[in-house]
């Protein structure tokens, strides 16, 4: 028999019996028509979760992870305003009803039952996947997590205090709001999870506003394998800057008095809190999952004896809030309820071609209020004696520097973060005096966890800001990639557009770094970034493009809600000579803060039709070294400078190719993986031009005179070239 049929006819027949589980007496706080409304929306939550698994056998539904045994999360909603951010763990139905019913008009059932059904008409995804989430009810949509919603929890409790020191134009939160995420006891050993904690306290302890509620729910497993017993209350209690609470989820009339303690610490002192509720887990982990097979049965039947709704019948009970033939009424009507509803969502339309379902890929633009870009006076306050500087030609990392300063100037939503951005100045110096110009408040120094910088951004973007994190180095994306895969770029798609987290991610990456750091701090492999549907990618190679670049890449978070890469080439960063020493070939004078390049608009040096280099950052560099010795051999070549990885710019190469008899690409990147593929892939596509590529060696990078080995060269691209010359002929 089915778990879950099983612990429904134990509710029936303990019920009728009046054979309801122990317990202590109803704490007080909690008026008797909000207590019966609660254990209403724990009913509706049980019922959805019996109603999702006849309609997963009857092919109607679709891959669920129940929230039996978790309705304690009522009474959390209740403790919180409708409008206090909340990121759900996927076990928290009964949250979402419970905070459906503080905000008129919902139509929570039904909206549920469309989500299980994956219909279009699902009003939070349009039908991409079962989640948890509304834009009513202010719970952006989580998909599976394992925790990796609590390091944008951070980010939006930190907003919140942000936001009263300067309101960005398009804040969402109220000023007294507070944020939640809730989880499990398995993802809180996630580290994910403890990099977010850790951030909290290290937050906290500075005295800096941070009002989070941290929810665990403690059913004691993950999937199979079990949690010590006490070893979320050892493990957290004394958390340095975090209040730790804990209470029984079992108990409705706790849960709410200490969830209401809690929320109250965190909204007036403006801290984090960690709420421990031990729960149960009904019916195993999710979808097909027999815990039998892997429990003890009689552990198995000490849960489901463990029921909530039995304690929340006996309390209601002894409170006089509720009869028990009442609450088996409610019980038997919302199930049969639940079924008629779920008849009629299984009937509603789904998605059926791949336009619909990419629809929500990219966010909708948001209307932005017009800017003249920044005074005279604030750009002399700001820049000092770096205006006259202005006139000359300068290195890319200046110039980046300045784009910075005049788009925060700007812009006054937009902040930095990262590792060394502020006092240091960045490890390359690229944020130098930033702090001095704008102060801590917009140049934040984060601790070391890549996960925590991201999740501080996707969070801020979640109340209106624009944020400007800073990755160090490429090598360290791969710690927190998930943050940008899993929450930032698919949160427009599981929400249907409803939700963003628009923001420039600046990455200091790729090669060419002679002798310093190998591997760990050269990293030429973009694939993970460019794999992700939605992601912008921009590489600029000449001081001037980035400042350019950056301006486009700000206005498309600010306008368009994007979130975008913008991968700086190290090696570039201090460039100054192309041939000679001191011959400041490679350095460009500071654009006007007006002009910008726009998303897919491709670099076009020379017009030769012999030859067209097709490339991107230090490419473009040894492309121009090399263009002597092609001009020598009797070589008429162009280069192309990509500009924009993601997405591949293809009309606008196609357009800068035409009327060259060849095509070379030079691509620093690694042979397997790299924009080279998309790029052979497309001319063999859509021309018959010869071609040939220039790529790195499938190798990771050495520290010492090696350092260039696997990488392309002036030499490699002069010797390619000929090649396709002569081959050609």
């Amino acid at each position: 028999m089915d778990r879950a049929d099983i612990v429904h006819q134990n509710f029936l027949d303990r019920v009728a019996k009046r054979d309801l589980p122990s317990g202590a007496r109803p704490r007080p706080g909690l008026a008797p028509t909000d207590a019966v409304s609660l254990f209403r929306a724990q009913v509706l939550s049980r019922a959805l979760d019996r109603t999702s698994r006849k309609m997963q056998k009857a092919g109607q539904g679709f891959y669920t992870i129940g929230s039996s045994g978790h309705e304690g999360m009522a009474a959390v909603a209740h403790a919180l305003r409708p409008d206090d951010i909340a990121f759900l763990h996927y076990r928290d139905a009964a949250f979402q009803i419970a905070r459906a019913d503080q905000v008129p008009g919902q139509q929570i059932a039904w909206d549920m039952l469309l989500s299980f059904a994956c219909s279009s008409e699902d009003p939070t995804s349009g039908g991409r996947h079962k989640v948890l989430g509304s834009r009513a009810l202010m719970i952006p949509p989580q998909t599976s997590t394992i925790a990796s919603h609590l390091p944008k929890a951070v980010g939006a409790a930190y907003s919140l205090g942000a936001a009263r020191r300067r309101a960005p134009e398009h804040r969402v939160l109220p000023e007294d709001g507070i944020a939640m995420c809730s989880f499990g006891d398995a993802s809180a050993n996630h580290s994910t999870a403890q990099g977010a904690i850790n951030t909290a306290g290290w937050t906290s302890v500075q005295s800096i506003p941070l009002p989070l509620l941290f929810v665990c729910e403690d059913n004691g497993i993950g999937i199979s394998v079990k949690t010590p017993s006490g070893w979320i209350k050892a493990s957290m209690q004394h958390r340095p800057g975090i209040r730790y609470f804990e209470a029984d989820g079992l108990d409705l009339y706790e849960t709410h008095a200490v969830a209401r303690e809690a929320a109250e610490y965190v909204r007036t002192r403006r801290k984090p809190a960690f709420l421990h509720l031990r729960t149960v887990r009904l019916y195993g982990h999710a979808g097909a999952d027999v815990p039998t097979t892997y429990l003890p049965k009689a552990e198995v039947e000490a849960d489901e004896a463990n029921d909530p709704l039995l304690h929340s019948v006996r309390l209601l009970a002894d409170e006089g809030a509720l009869a028990p033939e009442d609450a088996l009424k409610i019980y038997e009507e919302t199930c049969a309820r639940t079924d008629r509803i779920a008849a009629e969502a299984a009937k509603r339309p789904h998605l059926g071609s791949a336009e619909e379902v990419m629809a929500s890929l990219l966010p909708p633009k948001r209307p932005c209020k017009p800017t003249n870009g920044p005074t005279t006076e604030a750009r002399e306050a700001a820049f000092g004696g770096d205006l006259r500087a202005m006139t000359e030609p300068q290195p890319m990392s200046r110039l980046i520097n300045w784009a910075l300063t005049d788009l925060m100037l700007e812009h006054g939503e937009i902040v930095c973060m990262g590792e060394d951005v502020g006092r240091k100045g960045g490890v390359y110096g690229v944020t130098q005096k930033l702090i001095q110009r704008f102060g801590p408040d917009r140049v934040i120094d984060t601790l070391l966890d890549e996960q925590s910088i991201l999740g501080l951004a996707i969070g801020m973007a979640h109340n209106g800001f624009t944020p400007v994190p800073e990755i160090q180095f490429l090598a360290y994306l791969h710690n927190a990639e998930d943050q940008i895969r899993g929450e930032a770029a698919t949160l427009p798609f599981f929400s249907n557009g409803q939700f963003t987290n628009p923001m420039v991610v600046r990455i200091a990456g790729l090669g060419y770094q002679k002798g310093f750091g190998g591997h760990f701090h050269n990293d030429n492999s973009l694939a993970v970034i460019r794999d992700i549907p939605g992601v912008v990618l921009a590489c600029p190679s000449t001081g001037e493009d980035a400042a350019m670049m950056l301006r486009e890449c700000v206005r498309l978070a600010r306008e368009e809600q994007r979130v975008v890469v913008f991968l700086e080439p190290i090696a570039l960063y201090p460039m100054r000579d192309l041939h000679e020493a001191q011959d400041s070939g490679w350095m460009t004078r500071y654009p006007a803060p007006d002009r910008l390049i726009a998303l897919g608009e491709v670099g076009v040096q020379g017009d030769g039709r012999d030859l067209a280099i097709v490339t991107y950052g230090n490419g473009r560099y040894l492309s121009n070294r090399a263009l002597p010795e092609l001009k020598a051999s009797g070589m008429d070549a162009r280069i192309i400078d990509l500009r924009w990885l993601a997405p591949l710019p293809e009309e606008a190469l196609l357009r800068a190719v035409e009327g060259c008899k060849r095509i070379l690409i030079v691509d620093e990147c690694r042979r397997t993986g790299s924009q080279s593929e998309a790029l052979m892939t497309l001319f063999a596509e859509k021309t018959d031009l010869p071609k040939a590529r220039v790529v790195a060696e499938d190798s990771f990078i050495a520290t010492g005179p090696a350092y260039a080995a696997p990488l392309p060269s002036k030499e490699g691209i002069v010797t390619a070239a000929k090649r396709l010359v002569e081959g050609a002929r």
